[in-house]
C-alpha cells in the first residue's frame, strides 16, 4: 500500500520537477552564453525559454506548462514585492506627478493609435479597442531585470520609469472595467468606471494605513525571534497575505505584492528583506521569463508576420515617443525624458491578461492573442537594447534640435523643478484635504467591517445590532473627532485669521468638517438602529463627546503618534545612523528632532556662526535637507533658508527652548523672502563658463547664492567663490524669483 502511494506520488511530481530541471538547465547554460557574449541575461532566458517550448522540436520540451505558468505568475509577485521594497509610498508621493503626466499623456495616446492601427489592418472596432489597451500597457518586471543588468537604478529617470509603471497598472485595472462594461453592454458606463476608481483608492489608502500601522510595529516587537530565516518566511508571508487581500477585493496580485512591498520599505528591516528575497527573487524570475520564451511560435510569426512588424513598430516608437513627451510636460529635462521614453518601449504581463479577458468575454478574434505575445517577445528582445543606447539617442538628439527649442525646454524643465515657499493658505488647504480623506477612509471601513462581519456574530442575541452599534460607535470617535476639531495647527490658523479674506473660508472650512462628522454618524446610527432611536443615540453621543472628550482626543493623539513615528521610522533611523557616523552625543538622554524653517522668522538668510545656536541653547544642527539636497553637518558658513528641513540633537529641555526660539523669531514675512526660491539651472551661457563663482559676478547679477554645483562624477555643496564653473555644471541657486528668472531668460 505504501509503495503504491510513493509510486503514484512519484509519478505525479516527477514531470513537474523534470520540467524545473529542464528549464534551469537550459536557462544555466543560455545566461552563461550571453553573459560570455555580455549581452543581458533577460535575452538569454527568452531564447532558453523558446529552446525548452513545445514549438522547438530539435531540444527535449517541458510537459505540463500549466505548473510553469503558476511558477511565473508566482515569479511575478515576487519580482513586484522587491520593486516595491525598492520604491516607498514616500518615493512615489516625491515622483507621483511627474509620473502621473508621464503615464497618463502615453496610456491616452497609444490606446488612440492602437485603434486607428487596428482599424486600419481592417480589424473590428473592439479588436482595435483591445488592441490600444494592449499596446498602452508596459511590462515592469521585463524593465526591471533590464535595469538590475545594466545598473541603472541610481540614475535620475529611473525613478519616473519605476512611477509610471505603478500608474499604468493602476489604470490597467480601470481599463479591464471599462472593456468589460463596454464588451457586454455595447455601452460606455462612466458610473461603473468611476466607482471601480473610487473602489481603488479607498483600498490603496486603507491597506496604506493599516499596514504602516500594524506591520513595523509586528516586526520591532518580534525582533528578538527574527532570525534570517524567520524574517524571510515572515515576509513572504506578509507578501502573499497582501495578494490573496488584494485578490479577494478584485485587483490583481501583482498589485498587492507591489503594496505590501512599499509599506515593508518604511520599515528598518527593508534592506535586510531585499537582500533576503534577492535570491528567491532570481529564481522565480528566471522562472517567469522563461516561461514568456516558451510562447514564441515562429509559425504565428510566418502567419501574421505583417501585422506583428506594423505593431511592433508602432510599439516601439510610439511608447517612445509619447512616454517621452509625457516626460517632458511633466518639466523633466530632455536627457531624462529621452531615457524615460526609450524603457517603456514594449508591452508586457497586463498586455497578455488584457488580451485574455477580451478571448473570455468572447470579443476578440482568435489571432489577437498569439499577435500579442510575438509583439510582446520582440519588443522584450529590443528593451535592454533601447535602454542601453538610450544616452547616445540623446546625445543625438541634442545635436540636432534647434538651439532655441533646447533652451525652451531647459527653462520649462527648471520652472518646474523650481523649489518655492509653500504659503500658508496652501498648507491650510492640503492638511485639510489630508486629513479628511485619510479619517474617512478609516470611519467606512469601521461601519463596513462592523456590519459584515461583527453584526453577523451577535445577530443572535437580543440586543446584537446595539451591541454592534454600540461598538462601532467606540471605535469611530476618535476619528471623526480628528475630522470634525482636530487643530493640525492653530498657529498657522491664527496667522490667516488676522487676514480678513481668509477668516470666511476657514469658518466654511470647519462648518464643513463638522457637517460630515454629523454625516457619518447619521449613516451609522441609521444602519444599526430604528429612525427615532437614532435621533435619541445621536443626542446621546455628543453628550457623551462632552464628557469623554479629553480620552477621545488623547487617544486619537496616541494613535497618530504611533503611526507617524511607524511611518518615519526607517528615514529617522537613516538619519541617525547618517549622524552618529560625524559625531558623538556628549549627553545621555540626546534625541534627534526635525524643524521646518518657514519664511516668517527673521533668522533667514543668517549663518549658523551668527545664529549660535549651540552657544545660546546647546543643541547641534547636524543635518540641514533642501530640496533634494540633504547637507550633513553643515559648517558654520551654512546659511538658513525658508523651506530648509534641519534636523537638531538636544535633550528635551533643549528641544523645547530651541522650539520657544523659533517662536520668538517669528515675524511678518517680508517681501525679500516671499518670493524665495531654490532653483536650478544648467550652464550653457559662455560669459560663464571656465571662470570662477567669483569672477562670473554670478552673485552681483542674480542677487542670489550659489548653494550647490551638481556635476557627473561629484556633488559640490556650498561651493566656495574660487571653483570654475563647467559647462553643463547643474547650479543650485537661492534667490528671489522674479530677478533669477528675468537674468536667465536673457
Amino acid at each position: 500500500m505504501i509503495t503504491a502511494t510513493l509510486s503514484a506520488n512519484t509519478q505525479h511530481l516527477y514531470p513537474l520537477i523534470a520540467d524545473l530541471g529542464l528549464i534551469l538547465m537550459t536557462a544555466g547554460v543560455s545566461v552563461l552564453i550571453f553573459k560570455k557574449l555580455k549581452q543581458p541575461l533577460v535575452l538569454g532566458y527568452l531564447v532558453a525559454g523558446f529552446l525548452a517550448g513545445n514549438h522547438f522540436d530539435l531540444f527535449p520540451t517541458v510537459s505540463e506548462s500549466d505548473s510553469i505558468n503558476v511558477w511565473a505568475e508566482i515569479g511575478v509577485i515576487i519580482l513586484l514585492f522587491s520593486l516595491g521594497l525598492e520604491f516607498s509610498f514616500k518615493k512615489l508621493m516625491k515622483v507621483g506627478g511627474a509620473s502621473s503626466i508621464t503615464a497618463v499623456v502615453q496610456i491616452v495616446a497609444m490606446i488612440f493609435i492602437g485603434y486607428i492601427c487596428g482599424i486600419a489592418l481592417g480589424w473590428s472596432t473592439m479588436n482595435s479597442l483591445f488592441l490600444g489597451a494592449i499596446l498602452s500597457m508596459s511590462s515592469t518586471t521585463i524593465i526591471l531585470r533590464a535595469f538590475e543588468e545594466q545598473d541603472v537604478k541610481g540614475k535620475k529617470f529611473v525613478s519616473i520609469v519605476f512611477g509610471a509603471l505603478i500608474i499604468e497598472d493602476i489604470v490597467a485595472i480601470l481599463l479591464m472595467v471599462l472593456l468589460s462594461t463596454i464588451a457586454v453592454s455595447q455601452n460606455f458606463s462612466g458610473t461603473d468606471l468611476l466607482i471601480s476608481a473610487i473602489k481603488l483608492v479607498f483600498f490603496l489608502i486603507l491597506w496604506f494605513l493599516g499596514g504602516i500601522f500594524i506591520i513595523p510595529t509586528l516586526l520591532k516587537k518580534t525582533k528578538d525571534l527574527l532570525t534570517d530565516e524567520t524574517l524571510l518566511i515572515v515576509a513572504l508571508a506578509l507578501c502573499l497575505g497582501m495578494v490573496i487581500l488584494a485578490t479577494k477585493a478584485g485587483f490583481s496580485p501583482a498589485l498587492g505584492a507591489f503594496i505590501m512591498g512599499s509599506i515593508i520599505a518604511e520599515t528598518t528591516y527593508a534592506e535586510k528583506i531585499e537582500h533576503l528575497i534577492k535570491p528567491v527573487k532570481d529564481l522565480f524570475g528566471a522562472v517567469f521569463f522563461v516561461s514568456v520564451g516558451m510562447l514564441i511560435n515562429p509559425g504565428t510569426l510566418v502567419e501574421y508576420a505583417v501585422p506583428v512588424l506594423i505593431i511592433t513598430i508602432v510599439t516601439i516608437f510610439g511608447k517612445t515617443f509619447f512616454t517621452g513627451l509625457g516626460a517632458l510636460l511633466s518639466g523633466q529635462p530632455l536627457k531624462q525624458s529621452v531615457q524615460a521614453g526609450m524603457s517603456l518601449a514594449q508591452i508586457g504581463e497586463f498586455s497578455f491578461i488584457i488580451a485574455t479577458l477580451g478571448m473570455t468575454l468572447g470579443v476578440t478574434s482568435e489571432f489577437l492573442y498569439p499577435i500579442v505575445v510575438a509583439v510582446s517577445a520582440v519588443t522584450t528582445f529590443t528593451t535592454p537594447f533601447m535602454i542601453k543606447s538610450s544616452e547616445k539617442a540623446y546625445i543625438k538628439l541634442e545635436a540636432i534640435l534647434p538651439t532655441k527649442l533646447k533652451l525652451a525646454i531647459e527653462n520649462y524643465s527648471y520652472n518646474s523643478q523650481s523649489i518655492k515657499v509653500t504659503s500658508n493658505w496652501q498648507q491650510f488647504v492640503k492638511n485639510n484635504i489630508t486629513q479628511i480623506l485619510l479619517n474617512s477612509v478609516i470611519i467606512i471601513a469601521i461601519i463596513l467591517f462592523s456590519e459584515f462581519y461583527l453584526s453577523p456574530m451577535v445577530a443572535d442575541n437580543k440586543f446584537g445590532n446595539v451591541i454592534s452599534g454600540l461598538i462601532t460607535l467606540v471605535l469611530v470617535m476618535p476619528f471623526c473627532y480628528a475630522i470634525g476639531f482636530r487643530p493640525f495647527n492653530e498657529k498657522m490658523i491664527e496667522s490667516l485669521s488676522k487676514e480678513k479674506k481668509y477668516s470666511a473660508p476657514i469658518f466654511i472650512t470647519r462648518l464643513f468638517r463638522i457637517s460630515i462628522v454629523i454625516m457619518f454618524l447619521v449613516f451609522l446610527l441609521n444602519i444599526f438602529f430604528s429612525p427615532l432611536v437614532s435621533l435619541l443615540a445621536l443626542f446621546a453621543v455628543f453628550v457623551l463627546v462632552s464628557i469623554f472628550r479629553k480620552r477621545i482626543v488623547n487617544q486619537y493623539l496616541r494613535l497618530e503618534s504611533h503611526f507617524l513615528s511607524n511611518f518615519n521610522d526607517r528615514e529617522i533611523q537613516s538619519n541617525k545612523d547618517a549622524e552618529m557616523q560625524n559625531i558623538k552625543l556628549d549627553f545621555y538622554d540626546g534625541h534627534l528632532t526635525n524643524f521646518t524653517i518657514s519664511n516668517h522668522l527673521d533668522l533667514v538668510g543668517k549663518t549658523l556662526e551668527e545664529l549660535k545656536f549651540r552657544e545660546k541653547i546647546g543643541v547641534n544642527v547636524v543635518q540641514i535637507k533642501r530640496g533634494d539636497v540633504v547637507i550633513y553637518i553643515p559648517s558654520k558658513d551654512q546659511r538658513i533658508f525658508p523651506g530648509d528641513e534641519i534636523s537638531i540633537v538636544g535633550t528635551d529641555e533643549q528641544v523645547i527652548e530651541f522650539t520657544q526660539f523659533l517662536k520668538e523669531h517669528e515675524t511678518e514675512a517680508s517681501e525679500e523672502y516671499n518670493n524665495l526660491v531654490l532653483q536650478k539651472y544648467t550652464l550653457y551661457n559662455p560669459d560663464f563658463i571656465d571662470k570662477s563663482i567669483r569672477d562670473s559676478n554670478l552673485r552681483e547679477l542674480t542677487k542670489g547664492l550659489v548653494i550647490c554645483i551638481d556635476r557627473p562624477d561629484c556633488r559640490i555643496l556650498n561651493p566656495e567663490s574660487d571653483v570654475v564653473l563647467r559647462k553643463n555644471d547643474e547650479l543650485w541657486i537661492a534667490g528671489e524669483s522674479k530677478l533669477l528668472n528675468k537674468y536667465f531668460e536673457l
